[in-house]
């Protein structure tokens, strides 16, 4: 649950949300592309692209969604390609009435290539990896072109080849200029590219603020309630 979250992310940011489990890092994302709404209050609302009203189906090509209940549902006998062609229509497959045009094609190739999943376009979902599933599903969620990609855990059950390969990826997104909303509680996770921190805790904003100084000793040791050391490395923070 949220509790009076006061939060602004404008186009061109990357921002990480950072928290322990249970903080509402995944309610506020649900709420962001408005699977949840706040209480009805002459002081509460929730504008999304500058809009406080949307049609749901108008609002899902605006934002990439790439999270852990995609990975369940897109696991079956279908192939990447057809993975990556389902997000022109909001799905999880290309059912017979969904007609796909030539630019579609065009468009999921061009997304096969840049991701570099070239070798995945007829693979069965149902027996790939999880990293090459993922990483399919955003493509999925890049088929629009949306103005940002929100990623909640995104390296979760990863091995370490997995993650290394996926950062790499994220990384060539954000210099591609969309807009990266990454959560996660592994500070590994947090590419370079990424300026902004959003703390997380009890269902409340903690600190927000550039990321030189959110991922420091003081702020994380009062988030996650323990004594740790923080280390950067090329761009990277890890907990030691």
């Amino acid at each position: 649950m949220l509790h009076s979250i006061n939060l602004k992310i404008d186009l061109g940011e990357h921002v990480a949300i950072v928290g322990p489990n249970g903080c509402g890092k995944s309610s506020l994302i649900k709420t962001i592309v408005r699977e949840c709404h706040p209480l009805v209050r002459p002081d509460s609302w929730v504008k999304i692209l500058g809009e406080e009203e949307w049609n749901i189906f108008e609002l899902r090509p605006q934002l990439g969604i790439v999270s852990p209940d995609w990975v369940e549902l897109c696991s079956r006998p279908i192939t990447g390609r057809e993975v990556i062609l389902s997000g022109f229509f909001s799905s999880t497959e290309v059912w017979p009435h969904n007609h796909v045009t030539p630019a579609m094609e065009r468009k999921a190739s061009e997304i096969l290539q840049m991701l570099e999943i070239e070798h995945l376009a007829g693979h069965d979902m149902s027996i790939v990896s999880s990293g090459e599933a993922r990483r399919v599903l955003i493509g999925r969620a890049l088929v629009h072109d949306p103005k940002a990609l929100i990623l909640d855990e995104p390296t979760a059950s990863l091995d370490l080849r997995a993650i290394h390969e996926l950062r790499l990826i994220l990384r060539k997104i954000a210099q591609g200029g969309t807009t990266i909303v990454l959560v996660t509680h592994h500070l590994p996770d947090i590419i370079p590219e990424i300026d902004r921190v959003i703390l997380m805790k009890e269902g409340r904003i903690f600190r927000d603020g550039p990321k030189e100084e959110m991922l420091t000793q003081g702020p994380l040791a009062e988030l996650f309630h323990m004594d740790l050391e923080v280390m950067k490395r090329d761009g990277y923070y890890a907990l030691v």
